[in-house]
Order: structure tokens, then sequence, then C-alpha cells
């Protein structure tokens, strides 16, 4: 009743001071899941965990959730290209395949929490690099909407104002095992702990690996510890990716700026530096020829993540509008190297709390500095809209965090995995079979600090194609007990530059989630699921059905009747696409002869007969692709030819003949794999083969 009569609510974004626990002194907390951190990454694995019936314990920094989309002030989502599709003839919506379900219901919301001019529109900020843009507090808004009912039911605490200080451990069979976490509650300093069955390790900076001395890298590692040729004999962990303390500003009315103030050291401090700032863009519209774009012109720094838009047309900077300065480099005519607010010098990762803190006040000093130059220098009617950062002075709450500690995984995503080099003339980078989410930035986005050392990749060393998340990463070598998230998973310093994007944090917390809930109702720890195939792939059919890609495809969205068994067919490298160098699937094309007979050895996990003479005229051996797995389904005794020794390999095949494949390999599941599929003479379509073998997969492996 007292929820009926006191219910939790939220204001601007922030939930009321009831739906917050805060632990007295030595106070102990059980919980199923433990989610430690307020990242994007943390807010999505606790969601996921909530929306499956699990209670979950969240420990974090502020009293914002979300992370870089609210406390860290960047709504502006660093989307990449396949996101921003648009649906045609042949493909559908970026939003329905190239990100979750779960995801593409955020975005929605934000866009009708935010109109513009009275209307639900695409991007109601309209920057020009963030194809979705919205205030952070209508993304905080968005996520609270979300996590309101779990919060009333108390099936989730949620810790404002603290930090991991000690991992608590138990020896399980030879190998460390987490119990819980000693937290400290960084206002009151009230230590209390919380146990769980699995803990989250969803920091930004990867502190829980920290304080808990898990085996982890910090920085630019060296190229015998990742493998990766582009890296330096030896290990540079100074060399790390820069921090911003971002800014939002609203553009007023000539006259009604208001000064942010000149912070104490402005010009004469180095990382506070005039010489560095600019209130100009500048690009090249012809190999020898500069554009520049003034401060509020269409394609200058202020539009560049306009969050607000005071009318409807979308490039036009009018008063009223609202920005994030997020700026960090740009190359000019007569300098060639200017800084915004990103700030290069020192490091968080690795040092100190006393020096990290030291370079995160330099950081915020810089942010101030940077506005207060805006102010100065061409760009007076501006005015900081602290409400709508839940500060004083429009600066973020947090610093925008690029990169973290990252944990010692069982995978560990590498620069050969993403890189475009490594793929020539694909449409897709590595995709890992055990695949749990998909990701994609077209390049590998380094924000490089001052320190000496950092290797640069140029060219197609620096373009990533579309990559997956193998469920590896999110598992920590040595320890059980844990689950790595946010941008502490097994990604380098290189190829993090691309996963720490806010699509993909999304999809690495939303996987998390769903590991940490398979921890849970198994009983199994997250290193035995993530070894063992059968539990794999339940998981990765569990999360296909709900929604979340899993492998590239451009024709397949969420709304698909055969989404499931389509993406864990082709992330178990069973059925995938005809041609690497696009990411269509074609469910309506017809399948040929051979193209059966490799899917169903694959499903089946048949070892490979190779007999000294070939069986049919026109499968020889060195001359067609799938030799090897004809001639496994011939000595196995499932297929016959068509006559005069011919197997005719690219001819079409029929539902019926198909039927007959599976009556004899596995009749257990013949009624299952075929409720859906019509067995007639028709040619078989792409779709069904996958619908039928995902049956055939799924009687293998008994789940």
């Amino acid at each position: 009743m007292a929820n009926a009569v006191n219910p939790i609510t939220q204001r601007n974004g922030v939930f009321a001071d009831r739906a917050f626990t805060r632990p007295a002194q030595e106070a102990e907390i059980t919980s199923s899941i433990l989610v430690v951190g307020g990242s994007t990454a943390a807010y999505t694995a606790a969601l996921t965990a909530l929306r499956l019936n699990l209670d979950v314990c969240v420990v974090q920094p502020q009293k914002v959730v979300g992370g870089q989309f609210t406390a860290q002030a960047l709504p502006a989502s660093d989307d990449g290209d396949l996101l921003q599709a648009k649906a045609t003839l042949y493909t559908v919506d970026g939003e329905e395949f190239a990100i979750s379900r779960s995801q593409r219901l955020f975005r929605d919301r934000q866009r009708e929490l935010q109109p513009v001019g009275g209307r639900k529109v695409p991007n109601p900020g309209s920057g020009w690099v963030s194809p979705l843009a919205t205030s952070p507090v209508v993304a905080a808004t968005a996520m609270n909407e979300a996590l309101l009912p779990y919060l009333r039911d108390r099936r989730l605490t949620l810790i404002p104002f603290a930090e991991p200080a000690e991992v608590l451990f138990e020896t399980v069979n030879g190998r460390a095992k987490v119990q819980g976490v000693i937290c400290r509650d960084t206002q009151t300093g009230h230590r209390f702990t919380v146990r769980a069955k699995v803990t989250v390790e969803a920091t930004d900076l990867g502190d829980l690996l920290e304080v808990g001395n898990i085996p982890s890298y910090v920085g630019q590692e060296a190229r015998h510890e990742t493998g990766e040729a582009i890296l330096p004999a030896d290990a540079r962990p100074q060399c790390q990716q820069s921090i911003t303390f971002d800014v939002v500003v609203e553009h007023t009315a000539r006259g009604k700026g208001v000064p942010i103030g000149k912070p104490q050291g402005f010009e004469t401090e180095a990382w506070m530096g005039l010489k560095e700032f600019t209130q100009t863009f500048w690009t090249k519209a012809q190999p020898d020829k500069w554009q520049r774009w003034d401060f509020f012109s269409d394609f200058g720094i202020f539009r560049y993540r306009r969050l607000m838009r005071a009318h409807t047309h979308d490039k036009k900077v009018s008063p009223g509008d609202v920005t994030v300065i997020n700026w960090g480099t740009s190359s000019e005519p007569d300098r060639p190297f200017c800084c915004g607010n990103d700030y290069r010098p020192g490091r968080l990762v690795g040092v100190s709390r006393q020096e990290r803190n030291l370079h995160i006040q330099r950081a915020r000093q810089r942010a101030q500095a940077y506005i207060h130059y805006l102010q100065t220098h061409g760009a007076a009617d501006l005015k900081p809209r602290g409400d709508l950062t839940w500060t004083s002075d429009g600066i973020a709450l947090e610093p925008y965090i690029r990169e973290a500690r990252r944990g010692q995984a069982l995978t560990t995503i590498r620069h050969e995995d993403v890189a475009e080099t490594f793929f020539p003339d694909q449409a897709r980078a590595r995709c890992f079979d055990d695949s749990v989410g998909i990701g994609q930035y077209h390049y590998l986005d380094l924000h490089g600090n001052d320190a000496k050392g950092h290797i640069t990749p140029k060219g197609k060393d620096v373009i990533a194609l579309p990559f997956s998340l193998p469920l590896g990463a999110l598992v920590p070598k040595d320890t059980d007990g844990l689950v790595l998230s946010a941008k502490s998973l097994g990604t380098t310093h290189m190829t993090n530059a691309a996963y720490r994007m806010h699509p993909m944090e999304w999809a690495i917390g939303e996987a998390s989630g769903f590991l940490a809930a398979f921890a849970v109702w198994t009983g199994l720890d997250p290193s035995t699921l993530a070894t063992e195939e059968r539990h794999i792939r339940k998981i990765q059919g569990f999360m296909a059905r709900n929604g979340i890609p899993i492998f590239w495809f451009n024709d397949i969205g969420h709304a698909d009747p055969d989404f499931e068994a389509i993406q864990v067919l082709a992330a178990a490298a069973i059925v995938r696409s005809e041609n690497r160098k696009n990411l269509h699937f074609r469910p309506y094309a017809p399948v040929s002869r051979a193209v059966v007979a490799t899917a169903l050895v694959n499903a089946l996990n048949l070892p490979t007969k190779l007999p000294e003479q070939p069986t049919f005229s026109d499968v020889a051996p060195g001359k067609h692709w799938a030799y090897g797995a004809i001639e496994t389904l011939y000595a196995h005794g499932m297929i016959a030819g068509v006559g005069n020794d011919r197997f005719a390999p690219d001819a079409n095949i029929t539902r019926e003949q198909l039927s007959f494949l599976v009556k004899r390999a596995m009749p257990e599941v013949y009624d299952s794999a075929f409720a859906r599929t019509p067995i007639d003479r028709q040619n078989l379509q792409r779709r069904e083969l996958s619908r039928v073998l995902y049956e055939v997969l799924k009687g293998r492996l008994g789940i």
C-alpha cells in the first residue's frame, strides 16, 4: 500500500529520493545479480536481467543512470552508417537489423519525448554528426521509465554515490570466484557489502578489476600480449584515449549570453592553453581548397552535436537551440592541430586516485576554459544549461570516458578481427561463432592522449568493418562469478576504439545481462556457459528470440518470423550469406544441393570423409567447394546422386528432398523441423533451410 500512496517518481530525469537505497555502515545486501558501475552498459545489463524476472542490485557513482547518454552529457549517439540506413525494396531499416529491439524502442521513446514543432521526428537535435540527438534529460527520462516498474516492486536495488572498494573471493576447484563486493559510499564514507550469485563489471574505468587485482590490461599493449602485428614490441600503458568534459549550452538572443567565467590559470596552465582552442571548423572542399565553417554556421561546431532546435528547419542554427560541446581536434590551413574540450594531458587508468582526481579536475577546468574562449572569441551569445546536466554550469557530472582497464578474457578482440585490411573485398569483419551482439562504426576512433608512443593506424588499418561480439570476450580467463561489460571486456586498446560507441556499449550491456541471467538460472559459471556449444547456442537463441541481432544481415529484421533461426544458424557458420561481399541473406532465394549438403554436415557436426576416388563425376576434389560435405553425407548413407554418377551440386533442391535428408539424419526432429514448412516439390527457400536445420541443430545439442 505504501507504494500506491507514495509512488516512486522521477523529475527532470532523476528518480525521487525514495527510489534509492543508501546502505548503513557495515550493511549487507544480497541479490541474484550485482551490477557495479554507472555506464550505459551497466544500465542495459541491469534492465535485461530485470526483464528476465531476476532481482538486481546496481551500485553506481551518481543518481542519474545511463552513463555516456546522461551523466557524461553525450546523448548525441555515435551511430555507424548501417544504423542510419533506410529501408529499400530489398533491405530493412537500419534500426530493425543493426541494433536490438530494446535499443530501437529506447531511441523511439526519445523522439516521442522531444517533438519538434509538435511532431515526432527522426532526429530531434539534428546535429550534423549524430543521426539521433536529444537532451541528457530526455535520454535519462526514457531510461528511467523502463526501470520504474522494477523499483516499485523492489526487484531493483539502486545504490547511488558508491564505488567498489574490495572484491570478495572464494576458491572453488582451484579457481578464484567472486562472491560479492565491498563498496564505499562516497558521500558518507559508509562501507557496505553486496553479495550476489553473479557480478557484472560495468564501471566506466574498469575499477572493479583494479580493486580486485583481477588480471587486466591498461593502455596500449605490447605485440606479444595481444598478437596484433601493428603494435610495438613494448607495452605502453601511458598511451590511453583522452577524456572530455562535455558542456551543454544554449544559443541565446543577441546580448543574452551568460558568461561561464574564466577559470583560474586560463592561458597560463598547459591544459588551458589559448593557442589550442578554436571556434571555426575547416574542411577540404577540394584537395587544394579549404572551406571555413564559423561557429554558428550550418556545419559549424555548434551544430556538430546539436541536441535541441527551436525551429523545424534542420540545418540553420537559431536562438533557443541547444548543443553539447564535444569537440576534439581539427586541422586548419594555418594551424595543423587544434583542440576543443578534449583533455589530452595525463590519464585516469593505472594511476593513483589522487592523480586521477587531479586530471579530472583539470579536464573540467579545460571544458570551462573552452566555453570561456568561445564566449570571448565571437560566440558571446551562449548560455550554460545546467538544468540539462544536473550541474550549476552546464558541464557534465562526469567526464566522457573512452577507454577503461580491460579484463584478460577468454577471447580478446584484436585489430586483426576488425580492420578492413584483414578482410579484403568482404562486407563483414570476423564473424565469431559465439557471437552475442553486433556493432559498426566506420573507423577505429582513437583520441590519443599526449603520451608518446601511440600507434596511429591509417588507410585500411583504421577502417572497421561491421563486427560481432564474442561471448568469450565477456568472461575473464581466471576468475569465476564475474561478467565483463562496458569498456572492460576483452577488447584491446585498438579495438576498444570501435566497441566503445553508444550503440555497441548498449549491446555489450544486453549481452552481459543475458549471460549473467543464464549463470543464475543454470547455476553454471560464465566460463562454462561460454565454452560449451550447447550453452552458447541456447544463449544465442534466447537472445535472438528477444530481438537481439548476433549476425550482420541487412534484409532480416527483428519482426521476421525466422529471425532466431537465421541469426543462430549464421553465427554457427551453418547457413550464412551467399556472397561475402554484401550483407544480404536473401531469405526467399532458392538453395542448391551443395549448399544443403554443407549446411547439414555442419549442423550435424559430422566428421569429414574424403575417399581416395570421388563418388560423383561432377564433384571432384579441388574442383568443387562442397566436395568434402557431399562425400561425408554419402559415406553416412544420407544422400544419393541424380543418376549417371552425377550429383548435380548446383541444382536447386526441393522441400521434399530436404525432408528425406532430415528423416534419414535425425528422424526424431522431423515433425518439428517441418511444422511450418510444406513438404512438396517446390524449390526450398533459404529461410526455410535455416528454419529446418535450426531444429536439427537443437536436436543434436539437446536444447
